[in-house]
């Protein structure tokens, strides 16, 4: 599920990129990161972040199912 996230942020990402620097600049695409308004590159972070605990979780969680069967036996 992490990398689904991650990967979907990286789309998201490279779409907008792609928008923004055909129509407009790429100084306005990367404004949208640290203005004040909720922009979708923001959620873009937020998915990334997202991403990224879940992979971290979803490593740490088998860890401790392989560690519970192995004492359950």
């Amino acid at each position: 599920m992490g990398i689904l996230f991650i990967v979907m942020a990286t789309v998201i990402a490279s779409r907008n990129l792609y928008l923004y620097s055909t129509e407009l600049s790429v100084g306005i695409y990367l404004d949208n990161y640290t203005n004040n308004s909720v922009t979708n590159e923001k959620f873009v972070v937020a998915m990334l972040i997202g991403g990224g605990v879940l992979l971290y979780w979803g490593k740490f969680r088998s860890r401790m199912d392989a560690n519970y069967d192995d004492v359950r036996m």
